[in-house]
This record gives structure tokens, sequence and C-alpha cells, in this order.
């Protein structure tokens, strides 16, 4: 089929599940080598500079990078489902509109976060109980990661409006040449010049620049609607409140997440270095499962999007129905190889025994439990690809975040035990899970085209 302005699109037709998969697999690879920039970090720095540096890249500064960071891919998703509901509609003007108001909002913002996060990291990890032999390395850390904030966000933006309009593959490629080169210059930076945790970030951010400039080029040589041009970056008022209005509940709930993650972090640095470092370990040997789930929540929003934007609501609810499957399956194999494999794993972060220790404990804690997850992801995700965003990020917000606070607020002052801590994972995840499912046959119930497909 083609749409109105005669762009083939595979999204709105052929066989489901195969199309759910060659959506997929792309983002699954681009995923995964956005969690290798992180993990590479980790890697070199916790076997050239010790458990302490360790524990400040990855740990104490990725909590609030992502703080920052989350938030504003999650806002950015308002555009990704807007360009591609004009784009399943046929709307060339308003996928245009939506193009350069998505990078306009990604300039704008990066210039926000990097001056907000420059100026109050030392007072957040203060805050955040981080402990003293960890505090130089954080500062240095995020202070240059915090300069790189913008091409970090062009980057991220221009990402999604590929994604919109179908593209995951050439994404992944730019991201290859992002991680190669932060492979190479963490190893050049940090084990031949000795420059430090430094030195692992002026990487990352030269890193993410070349992507970010790769993105750009790809955006402004195409012919399609998509194409980018310099001098018409600017905000279209209601292509911008559209995209606030679908992405801001989005990034809230992106917010909810990671500030919660800083309570949990807070209380993950009152149990010592030894078990910081190995919570920083651990987030990068469960990224395997996080970047599956994200890329197919990704998947079915785009999915849901186009079709939705097409008023194919047959294929909204049968893809739904098709990720949730395979989702749920995928995340049962996952889980089976990292509880086996995961211990032996931790031998690249560190040599440390009481770190190794202590991260097999909350591995073998934390991987049985993910499949309760699967139903939030995926329900979401389709949810937003309807513009329905404001609903789920009040159920996240109460169903995780908040209960998650209440839990540690209350129970870990009184067992002080990792496993106590751990435990508000599967809490929140069910119940936030069970919240879904009631919400999403309320919507269908609501929604004029898929009321017809109830049952």
């Amino acid at each position: 089929m083609k749409n109105r302005v005669g762009q083939v699109n595979g999204i709105t037709e052929g066989v489901i599940w195969k199309q759910l998969l060659l959506f997929f697999f792309p983002l699954l690879f681009g995923t995964f080598l956005q969690q290798l920039y992180n993990a590479v970090d980790a890697i070199v720095v916790g076997q050239y500079l010790g458990k302490e540096a360790l524990s400040a890249v990855g740990g104490v500064t990725g909590t609030l990078i992502n703080v920052f960071i989350g938030f504003f891919v999650g806002t950015s998703s308002g555009a990704t489902v807007t360009i591609s509901q004009y784009y399943g509609a046929g709307n060339k003007e308003g996928v245009s509109k939506a193009v350069h108001t998505a990078i306009a909002l990604a300039i704008g913002a990066g210039v926000v976060i990097m001056v907000v996060g420059i100026f109050t990291a030392p007072v957040v990890f203060r805050w955040m109980g981080t402990p003293e032999d960890i505090m130089p390395y954080s500062i240095t850390f995020i202070r240059i990661y915090f300069c790189g904030t913008i091409p970090n966000l062009v980057y991220n933006m221009g990402t999604g409006i590929l994604r919109a309009v179908g593209d995951s593959k050439r994404p992944l490629y730019y991201l290859g040449v992002g991680v190669a080169l932060n492979i190479v210059l963490d190893l050049l930076f940090v084990a031949v010049f000795h420059m430090g945790v430094a030195g692992a970030a002026v990487a990352t951010v030269i890193s993410q620049a070349a992507s970010a400039v790769l993105i750009c080029i790809t955006l402004m040589k195409t012919k399609e609607s998509y194409r980018l041009s310099i001098r018409k970056i600017r905000f279209h008022k209601k292509v911008l409140a559209k995209i606030i209005r679908i992405g801001l509940p989005a990034g809230l709930q992106s917010l909810m997440y990671t500030s919660s993650n800083v309570i949990i972090q807070s209380s993950i640095n009152s149990f010592g270095t030894n078990t910081i470092a190995a919570w920083t370990a651990y987030g990068k040997i469960d990224g395997l499962f996080w970047m599956t789930m994200s890329s197919f929540g990704i998947s079915i929003t785009t999915f849901v999007g186009q079709n939705y934007g097409a008023g194919k609501y047959d294929r909204v609810h049968k893809g739904i129905r098709t990720c949730l499957i395979m989702t749920a399956a995928v995340a049962v194999g996952i889980s089976l190889a990292l509880y086996l494999a995961g211990p032996s794993v931790y031998i690249l972060f560190t040599k440390d025994a009481q770190v190794i220790e202590r991260g097999v404990e909350i591995l073998h804690f934390m991987v049985p439990v993910f499949c309760t997850y699967v139903l939030i992801e995926i329900i979401s995700g389709a949810l937003r690809g309807m513009g329905n965003s404001f609903i789920p990020m009040i159920m996240t917000g109460l169903g995780i975040c908040a209960l998650r606070i209440v839990w540690i607020a209350t129970m870990v002052p009184v067992w002080h035990d990792i496993r106590t801590l751990l435990f508000c994972y599967p809490l929140t995840w069910v119940i936030t899970s069970i919240l879904f499912i009631f919400y999403y046959r309320y919507s269908v119930k609501r929604d004029p085209g898929l009321q017809a497909l109830k049952g």
C-alpha cells in the first residue's frame, strides 16, 4: 500500500508479527549498542581505576543523568507519535512541521539541561548520601557528560523521527559508529593517556556527537516529507502543543521512575561502596532485559501510531495482542539466561570478591521477577501510540514510583537488608500491571474506532 504522499508504508500492511519483528530487531540492536556505551565506560573504569570509580561512573552519576535525559526522551516520544500519526495519514505538511519543531525542542532542552545539570549535580550527590571516596569521580564525570547534552538530545530526537516513519536501521548504523568510537577513545583516554574518569566522560561526549552529526546529515539529505532544513528549525505552536500534550505525561512518567531511582540509589548508598559497585555492574548486566522491553515498547508505539492514524483499528488490536505474547516469551528466555550466566559476567567489571558476591545476590533476587513488568511496557506503549498518555502516567506514578518511595521509607529502615529494598520492584510491577489491564479494557470500550473490536 501507498499512503497519500506516495510513500510505501509496510507497518500498515502485511503479517503483523513479521512487521513487529522487522521493526523490533534493529531497535534491539540499537538499544544494545546504547547499553554498550555505558557498559564500556564501566568495564574500562572498573578494571583500570578501581571500584570507587566504577561506583561513580554509571551508578551514582547514571542515576542523575537518567533523571534529566530520561525526562526529555519521554517527552520526545510525543514527537515520535505525532510524526508517525501524520505520516500514517499521509499529512506531508504536518510531518515537516513536526520534524522541525522536534529538533528545535531538542536544542532548547539541551541548553537548559546542560546548565542545570552542571551546577546542581554536586548538591544532589550530597543529598543522595554519596560516599566521600566516590564524590570526586562523580562530579568530574557528570560535569563533562552534561557538556555534551545538546548533541545527545539531537541524536535521540533524530532517532525518534526516523523510527516514526518506520526507519529503524539507519539509527542502528550510526549508533554502531558511536559505540565503536567510544570503545577506542575509552581505552585511549583511560588506559593510555591516564585521564581517569574524565577520559571516559570525554570519550562518551565525542561518540554521542558523532552519532548526532550522522543523524542530522541523513535527515537533511532525504527527499521525503521528514527532510530537515536548518533554516526551518523553529517551534510551530499547534504542533508543539500536540507534542507536549502527548509527550509530557511520558516525560513525567520517566521523571517519576528516575526520581524513585534516586531514592533507591540513596538507599543503596547506605550499604557502602561494595554494594554501590555491585549495583552499578548489575545495572549493566540487566540492561539486556530492559533494552529488549524498551525495543518492544517502541515497536508497538510506532505500530499502533501509524495504524491508528491510518484508521486500521483491527491491526491496532491484533498488534497489541501479538506483541504481548512475543514479549512475554522473550522475557522468560532472557530471565533464564541471565540467572544462569549472569554471575560470571561480573568478572568483566571487577575482580573484587566482595563486590561479585553482593552482585550475584542482587541478580538472583531480581531476575526471576522480570516477567511481572511486561504488561506495563507494552500496554503503556500502545496507549501512547493512540495519543493516550496522561492516565498511564498517573497510574505509573502511583503504582510504581509513589509505592516504591513509601516502601523504602517505611520498610527498609526496619529491615535494613538489600533484599528488603529490592522487593519494591516486583511489588510495584504487579500492582501497576493490574491497573494497566483494567485501564486498557476501559479505553477500548470508550474509543469509537476500537469499540467494535471489543472481545
